[in-house]
Order: C-alpha cells, then structure tokens, then sequence
C-alpha cells in the first residue's frame, strides 16, 4: 500500500464531476476557468455523457485532436467528442503541467465506466487515478429530483449520483430556508452516508476541500463514523429511500473462501444495485494484516491497509453497501456465515 501511494504521487488525479443540468457546473467550470489561480486544472468536459471503454477505438479514431483552450490563469478547457480514452491519451504529455483534471459529465448518472477505464486501461492508469467523485447538487430542486418516479420502479438519475459521490457539492444554499436545508442534509445523509457535504453557493467551491485529497481510496473505511454502525444496529425502522446506505459490523475472523464465494455470489446477482461498496476485514491464517477493499459495482480493488491490526485491537469487520433495494439483515446473515468455524462445523 505505501508503494501505491508513492506511486499515486506521481500520477495526475482526475475529479469526476456529476450533477443536473441547472446545478450548476457550467458556473462551476466557469469559476475555476476564470476565476480561481491557486490551482491549475485541465477541464474535460464531456459532450455525450458516455464513455467508450473499447481500447481498440483510440488507434482507429479517425477524429481531429480536441481543441485545448488555455485560460489566463494556466488551466485548459477541452471537449470530448466520444472517446474520453484518446482525449486522456493525448494529454499524458501534458499532464504534468497540471494539478488536477476535471471531467465533467453531462447527464451521466453512473460513473462506474470512467471508473473502470481508468483502472483497467494500462495506458490509463499509469498516468492517471480517479481521486474523487463529486456531486453537483441544487439544493433548491435536488429534493424535487429525488421525488421524482421512473417507470417500472427504476431508480432516476438524482440517486444514482447522490449515492456514487465521495462528495456532494450542495450549491445555491442561499435560496432555502435553514430548515430546508437541514431536512435535504439529512435526506441525503440517508442515501449516502459517507459523503461529506460541502455548501457553496453561486458554485464557488473550495477546491482544497475537494480536489488532490485521494477521496475514493480503500482505506476510505477506516474514516467512516463508528456511530454509523451502532445506530443502524439499534435501528429497527424501516428507510423508505429506494437508494440507502447500509453498514454492518462484527467481530471475528473471516474465512477467505467463504467470503470470496459470498462476494461473488452478491455480485453476480446484485451488481446493478450496489452502487457502491467499502470493507475492513481480517482473516483466519493472516496474522495482524488487516485487509480493505472498495468497489463500483462489481468493480471491486482489495488489499492490505498500510497499517496492521494492533495488538490489543478488536478485529472487526466493518461493511458499507450504498445502493437500491439492500435488505441490511440478509446481508449480515450471508455475511456471518463467512466467519471461520472449527472443522467440521460448517
């Protein structure tokens, strides 16, 4: 794990931006286009909201290179016609020459492709890492997008982009009531926990707070409130949000088979529905190596945390699930019964 942070040091971080259209990013670019001069940032903006992950397509794209727009203050703006691939590609020559990149997504609910193509994608991931997902939210009709009801009881956009985020921007603050606002925090809070929410208004955003703090990282588990856990122990009522955050904790060591089969298992079947997922493990034969994974989907990065379990410290198990229709007690069964037994017990 220190290899890999060493190794993240030299890599240019990118920020993935989602939010509605009327949040407001385009301010939100503006602002650091324009405004802002403490950090360089190369600005992507995505004009189709999708994402090609066919590699094959950056030798055969026969598309004129993007335009590179440089702004008085160092930044660049750049728009990505199809492949965010090639674009990415072609900045590695350049990437050194900023602090940060900003891919903003237009009407892209899941960023779990972006995800995926910066992780798997070896031209990618030697260059790049994803360093945060961040949501652009409106805190004036946020609320009105979360009511609003998808055919066939699918889960719309504004859920999806709540419960990706490592951290949600609330923007135009200043036209809600602080009652208003507390009951949106608080309704957020119960889709995803874990982000932290930063309130701006006209989207002057602290960059500091958002960008180069390796936000969507594994170790991410260890920052989660330990409060969280207990109360959804003690919380026998029922979270009537289709999309929730779902924590579990238990002591014991787990058994590695077991709990590889059960994650397969869960993943196989429930993919599309656990938008994100994070874990803090030990296991049966490891000695004190205390072991984190997080995942997008089935998108799943596991391994060593950069600090062993502690001598006298309970070895807990601690889970996170964010996603659509998780039901919090057939997830701890399944999960419990990944716990190392005697032989002959199971």
């Amino acid at each position: 794990m220190t290899s890999d942070d060493s190794n993240k040091s030299k890599l240019t971080p990118i920020t993935v931006i989602t939010g509605f259209l009327g949040a407001g990013k385009t301010t939100f670019v503006n602002y650091i286009l324009k405004e802002q001069n403490e950090w360089k940032i190369c600005v992507l903006e995505n004009e189709f909201g999708e994402v090609s992950i066919d590699d094959g397509l950056v030798a055969e794209s026969l598309d004129a290179p993007e335009d590179l727009i440089t702004m008085d203050n160092g930044c660049v703006c750049c728009s990505v016609r199809g492949d965010l691939v090639r674009t990415l590609g072609q900045l590695t020559k350049r990437r050194h020459e900023f602090d940060a990149i900003l891919l903003e997504t237009t009407g892209l609910a899941d960023p779990a492709p972006i995800v995926y193509t910066v992780q798997t994608n070896s031209k990618m991931s030697e260059n790049y890492y994803i360093d945060s997902i961040v949501c652009l939210a409106d805190a004036k009709h946020i609320t009105q997008h979360l009511d609003e009801v998808k055919p066939d009881g699918a889960v719309n956009e504004a859920y999806q982009q709540v419960a990706f985020a490592d951290k949600i921007l609330l923007n135009k603050i200043d036209l809600v009531t602080q009652e208003e606002k507390d009951t949106l925090r608080a309704r957020l809070a119960k889709i995803n926990k874990f982000a932290s929410v930063i309130e701006t208004e006209k989207s002057r955003a602290p960059l500091d707070k958002i960008l180069g703090l390796n936000s969507f990282n594994m170790e991410s588990i260890l920052g989660v409130d330990p409060d969280f856990f207990e109360s959804q122990e003690g919380d026998s009522k029922h979270n009537l949000e289709m999309v929730q955050s779902v924590g579990i904790q238990f002591e014991g060591e787990l058994h590695a088979q077991w709990f590889n089969m059960f994650m397969m298992d869960l993943l196989r079947e429930r993919a599309a529905d656990i938008y994100r997922s994070k874990g803090l493990l030990t296991f049966h034969g490891q000695g004190n190596t205390k072991f984190v994974f997080q995942g997008v989907h089935e998108q799943i990065n596991f391994g060593p945390a950069k600090e062993p379990w502690k001598d006298n410290e309970p070895r807990i198990n601690k889970f996170v699930f964010i996603g659509k229709g998780l039901n919090r007690q057939e997830l701890t069964k399944g999960l419990m019964e990944c716990l190392n037994k005697e032989e002959g017990q199971k």
